[in-house]
Parts: structure tokens; sequence; C-alpha cells
């Protein structure tokens, strides 16, 4: 107890008695001293303790009869003799009778003193055997435990400096054990998040309650190229009377765990984002949104700079022989960079076109058919991924560092290549990128194809569709006209809806709209051959209802087509105009200061039905009216109701006199949307 520890005088509470606070005390070793009469002059209060006497009992007594067995007397006089003679110590356990008349098996350590006067004394000290004993084997024990413990242990003292540390620790740190002593966290673990473990060591010893597997990361000296983990267990230490001696860190390498926990959660989210893509990527029928899908899947997961090639040959469906090592020509469909990076400057923007010789890296992937991987980029591969000298001096400045092309395959058939660098991200891509490159590439190859396929498609059908409409003057006698076709989005349902202006004898006109109801090439096919035979029809100079009834005929014939069709003759003679239906959308009909309305006209059977008869009927057109026949894509939708629709038609023909284009313009944008899935044809006519 120190002084500044020493209760004042007018304290009320009476001091505590003193804790055993060390080994000594532990022991309670004894001490006892003899003249060189073998009279006992000294005797310790834990010699009481140890032997039952107390020093009344002793005091002034000769030892040998108090506490010797007569058996044993000759030899421990020969004994106290040679240490008082020679000066030499003596060491050894030796038994003493205790008070109660029992033999106790004593530790002793002897020594010859002398006072200041010259006086010679015999000093003994003295602890039980088994008491020494069992200390000796838990400190043997412990030194054992420490030093061949295969987890690291440290000690440290209140102050957080290192007082031992085993050599377990001593390898994990790569410091040797002597070199932590009386050093901070800081100074012998910089690698750790020191302030977090010092925090966790001063809450253990403020509240002594232990933290158990503390898990930490970081790369140690001895190989600062790897992540390493540990987990930490931290207590504090306190002697047997409670005093606190420090802390102590118990650490265990876990690192193989942590790559096996960090691998498990790797593969979790390549699957996750597979699956991402799965629901992502292919979402439409378009080339360039499948390749804008799969760039926006890979940035930033899987790469920092993303780009999708696509061989020009097979976007345009060309089969060309080339040599095996010759150069391609690619056509840039997707670019995405997952921060703001010059990278993107050496890149193709989409829609370009670029060839590549046949010694760049993007042209082997397409040739092999094989992924390209270069773990880490260096001067002499940036030349062989750039398109020119300029652009791998802008890939340098980004901080490539890994590259990575997986070929774009559907089907057997090489379509381009996914180009993927890394930049930020510090890992340099390796073989569970390339796999997972791999298979979300060759999710979008299909995708890619499939579109590709549905544009060729769509793109043949427009091509019918348009060259089978009719290209006819905007004036014809006594009208003004203007048309519109506008395909569907979706691929598959082009080629179905048709209009026609046909001049007759006796300047009248013909106008006809119609839509076959399928879609794809064989509906536009079928539009031609009825839009010929209407145009035949027509040119006999037949009834409305007639030539309505010659189309169904022609249409039964067909193989399981229903077409609907509107068909009207204008006289501008006698102003009068003649309509007949086949199960068609009622046209409108507006007239200056007068609100539109549809014409009532019986809906007749659709053509392809067959056996039904086709009713005509006559109303007169004045100077400015406008007539509006149209297919239905340009008033259904799967959300609203028709008659809603048709309402809104009426509602944009309020003013009859705005020119024609702009009402033809009004009507397709107002009334349709982009992802409409019909396609609409649009004929307006004016009387004058």
């Amino acid at each position: 107890m120190t002084v500044d520890s020493l209760p004042a005088d007018d304290d009320e509470h009476s001091p505590e008695p003193p804790r055993p606070t060390g080994l000594l005390d532990v022991l309670s070793v004894a001490a006892v001293a003899l003249d060189t009469t073998g009279r006992i002059v000294f005797w310790t209060p834990q010699a009481e303790e140890l032997f039952g006497y107390t020093a009344e009992d002793v005091l002034g007594k000769y030892a040998a009869q108090m506490l010797i067995r007569p058996e044993h007397v000759q030899a421990v006089v020969g004994l106290f003799t040679e240490v008082l003679e020679t000066g030499r110590g003596w060491a050894g356990a030796f038994p003493i009778l205790h008070k109660d008349g029992s033999s106790r098996l004593t530790e002793f350590r002897t020594m010859r003193l002398l006072d200041d006067v010259g006086d010679v004394y015999a000093l003994g000290i003295a602890a039980d055997h088994s008491r020494l004993q069992r200390v000796e084997t838990d400190l043997a024990l412990c030194e054992r435990l420490i030093n061949q413990s295969p987890i690291g242990l440290a000690l440290l003292d209140p102050e957080l400096r290192y007082l031992l540390v085993n050599p377990a620790l001593e390898r994990i740190d790569g410091m040797p054990a002597e070199e932590h002593i009386g050093k901070s966290l800081a100074e012998a673990v910089p690698f750790l998040d020191v302030n977090t473990v010092e925090s966790a060591l001063r809450q253990v010893l403020t509240t002594g309650i232990p933290l158990l597997d503390q898990y930490h990361v970081g790369r140690p000296p001895a190989d600062p190229d790897h992540e390493h983990a540990w987990s930490l267990s931290l207590y504090r230490l306190e002697d047997h009377g409670g005093r606190v001696l420090g802390a102590a860190a118990s650490v265990v390498d876990v690192t193989e765990r942590h790559h096996a926990a960090a691998e498990a959660d790797r593969a979790r989210r390549r699957l996750a984002l597979i699956a991402d893509a799965s629901t992502r990527v292919g979402t439409t029928l378009e080339v360039e949104q499948t390749a804008r899908e799969l760039a926006d899947i890979c940035a930033p997961v899987l790469a920092d700079v993303v780009a999708v090639d696509v061989l020009d040959y097979a976007l345009a469906f060309r089969r060309v022989r080339r040599p095996e090592n010759g150069p391609e020509l690619f056509r840039a469909l997707a670019l995405k960079a997952a921060h703001p990076t010059v990278a993107l400057r050496a890149a193709d923007p989409p829609g370009d076109l670029a060839a590549y010789d046949g010694d760049r890296l993007v042209t082997l992937c397409v040739h092999t058919g094989r992924p390209v991987l270069v773990r880490h980029v260096g001067a002499r591969d940036l030349p062989r991924i750039a398109r020119d000298a300029e652009a791998g001096a802008l890939l340098a400045r980004a901080g490539v560092h890994s590259y990575l092309a997986v070929p774009l395959i559907a089907h057997g058939e090489v379509l381009g290549a996914l180009d993927l660098k890394r930049t930020r991200n510090p890992l340099p891509f390796d073989d569970d990128d390339v796999v997972l490159a791999g298979e979300l590439a060759g999710r979008a190859a299909v995708a890619i194809d499939n579109a590709r396929w549905f544009q060729s498609v769509r793109n043949t059908a427009l091509t019918l569709q348009r060259s089978l409409l009719p290209d006819h003057s905007p004036h014809h006698t006594g009208l003004e006209l203007a048309s519109r076709y506008q395909p569907a989005q979706a691929t598959s349902e082009v080629g179905g809806d048709w209009y026609d202006v046909i001049p007759l004898a006796g300047d009248k006109t013909a106008l006809v709209v119609g839509d076959v109801m399928g879609n794809g090439i064989d509906a536009a096919a079928t539009m031609g051959r009825l839009r010929t035979a209407t145009c035949a029809y027509a040119d006999l100079d037949l009834e409305p209802a007639a030539v309505l009834q010659h189309l169904d005929k022609i249409t039964c014939d067909l193989e399981h087509y229903i077409v609907t069709c509107l068909y009207a003759v204008f006289d501008p003679h006698t102003g009068r105009c003649t309509l007949a239906n086949a199960g068609h959308m009622p046209p409108a009909l507006a007239r200056p200061g007068r609100p539109a309305v549809l014409l009532d006209l019986p809906p007749g059977a659709p053509l392809g039905v067959g056996g039904i008869a086709f009713e005509a009927t006559t109303t007169e057109l004045v100077p400015g009216d406008l007539l509006v026949l149209y297919t239905d894509g340009l008033v259904e939708t799967r959300q609203h109701p028709i008659d809603d629709r048709l309402a809104v038609l009426l509602g944009f023909l309020d003013e009859p006199a705005r020119p024609l284009e702009q009402t033809c313009d009004l009507l397709l944008y107002g009334l349709r949307h982009p992802d409409d899935h019909d396609d609409v044809a649009l004929l307006v006519a004016r009387a004058l």
C-alpha cells in the first residue's frame, strides 16, 4: 500500500487488510533464524502458519528439539554446522514436526547471516513442499501452454504495452517476441485497425467482461500481397487479490475461413448476378438494347469499363470467308463505365464501325471463340488492346491493369465480343471471372441472336409492306389526301395493315383501308394480294358492296386469314361518298363548326367469313368536310375501353381546317404509345 492510499485520520472506515499480491504471498514463505547454538531467535507469522507454533512457543528454544524428529536430529545438526562454518547454503526438502504432531515435508533454503557486530546466524526460508510443487507445476504448465500453443497469446500492461508474446504470435506479427516488449499496439501491429482493438481492450480493462471472437482483417508484413484474417479474444488479468495486472489477448489465424467465407459470398453474388441477368438481359427484341443491358449488368460488379462489340457481317447476316488471322470489322453496340474515366475516350462509341487487325486481342477472341485474359496489363499489352497509340495512352492514363475479352457465341456462331477492363477494382481478373463473364456473354449472345433475327424479319416485312403501299399523289379531283403507315414496335407484329387510293373513271376516287388479322411476312404478302385484287375490282367500276363480295371470296381461299376492310368511293361531281364495311372500325367525319362523329355504317362481317352479303351507305361530303379512315391499331389498347378511345379520336378532329399532315401527326402521336403492339394505317381525305 502506498502512502497516498493510506486512509486519513478522520476516515470513518478502518483500512482493509492487505491482500495477497504476489507469488511469495501465494506460497506463504516463512522465515526462521537460529543462533550458533541452534536456538530460535526469529519467527515470522508465516512460520506460525506453516508449523503451527506461535513465536512465544518457540523463541529461545532449540529448533532441533521443537521441530525435528529424533531420528533426523543428527543429520540436521550436521547440515546446520556446515552452513555456519562454510557459509555455503543448502536447499532441499525435509520433514518438520507440526504442533499437531504430524510431520510436514517442507522446502528449505538455508544460509548464513552476519549482523553489524559480527554475530553469526542461520536463516531458513521455508514453504510447504506440496504447495510449492503445485505452483511450480502450474508455472511449468503455463509456460508450456504459452510457448507451444498454436494460438497467438499476448499479455499487455494496463497502459496496453506488451509484456509477453508467445512464439505463435511472433509468427503472426512477423516480429521477434523481444521486440514486442514495451511497445504499443500501433508500434507492433500497424497493419490492424489499432484504434478499434485498443478501444476494445480498454473496455475489457474497465468492465472485466471478456470480448470473444473479434474479427479483424489486414495485410501482415510477412505477406503484404495477401489479405489475412484473425479472431481476437480479449480478457482482463487479475492476481489472487483482484488487482488488475493488465489484459490478455488470444489471436487465432482464421485466414482460410475468411477466404472460404469470402469465396462463398462471392459465389452467392455471382449466382445473384446470373439470376439478375436472366431477367434484365434480353427484355426486348432489339440488338442495341440487349447489348446495353449486358453492359449495365457487368459494370461495376464485374468490370469498371465494359464494351459490347458485334461483328458487322454477323449483324448484317453476310457470310464472308476470312483468314483466321486477318482483320475484323466490329460495330460498337454498347459502352458503359462504372465511374467517370478517360478510358471511355479510348473506346469506340456505340454505332461506330472499327477495324481491328488480327494481332488485337479482341480479334483473337472472335477468331478462336475463346476468352482472352490478361491478368496484369503491361506496357506491351496496351497496343494489342487499344485501337491505336492514342487510345493506348488513354487506357494507361485511366489505370487499366487487367483485361478480359469473352466471345459472344450463339448456336455455335461467334457474333462478337464482350470487352472488360478494370481500373479502380484492384483485383485482377481470375478464372472465376472468366467463367462468370462467359455465362453472361452466352446468355446475352442468345438474346442478341434472337434480336438480330427478329430485326431481320421485321426489316424484311417492313420492306415488303412499304413496297406494297401506294405512292399516290396528295391531290385527286375534289379531294386533298394525306396518309401514314406506322409499324408496331414488336418485330413479329409487322405486316397486316394497308391503305390505298385508287383513281376511277369519271374523276371518282376509291379510298381503301384494311387490316389482315395476322403479322409477319405472311400477313404482308396476304395484304399485297388483297390490295392487288382490290385495285383490279375497283378498275371494273363495281359498287363498293360488290367489291367486298369479291374480296371475301378471295380471302376464303387463303389460309385461315380474316381481314377487315372499309371501301369508299367519292364522286366529286355529286359530292356523294358511298361506303361499304367488312367488319372494320367506323370512319370519322368532321365538319367545320360541328363536333366530329363516327359514321353509322352496317358493320358487316370480316372478309374470309364467307356467305355474308355486304351493304353500302351513302353520305354527302361538302367542301371542307374531313373523312378519316384508320385501322384498329390507332385506337385499341389493352388498358382502355374502345368507346373512350374513339371519343379521344373525335376530340382530335375539332379543327377540320387544320393541314392534313398536321392532322395525321396529331392523331398518331396523340393516340399511339411507342410500345403499342399493333401497326397502324391512316388515310385522311378533305373534300374540296
